[in-house]
């Protein structure tokens, strides 16, 4: 892992990531807007439940076809 690695999303997680997890809060985002978490294997359904919950998970993407889609990042 180099320093620019992307890095899980999980708090405290230090994992490469694997998983692009894209979503938006309607409440407060347009449609179109999708924001972005990271997940490395062991977080990736973790994640996708706590965001799935809520209403909020929009796709699940590995992070090299993210990458080559050329999607914009979110935070």
């Amino acid at each position: 892992m180099t320093d620019e690695t992307p890095i899980c999303s999980a708090k405290g997680c230090r994992a490469a990531a694997v998983w692009v997890l894209a979503w938006n809060n309607p409440k407060i985002h347009i449609p179109e807007r999708r924001k972005t978490w990271l997940a490395c294997e062991e977080h990736r359904e973790h994640l996708s439940q706590f965001l799935g919950v809520r209403g909020f998970l929009k796709d699940v993407v590995k992070f090299e076809e993210w990458e080559a889609s050329g999607s914009p990042e979110g935070s």
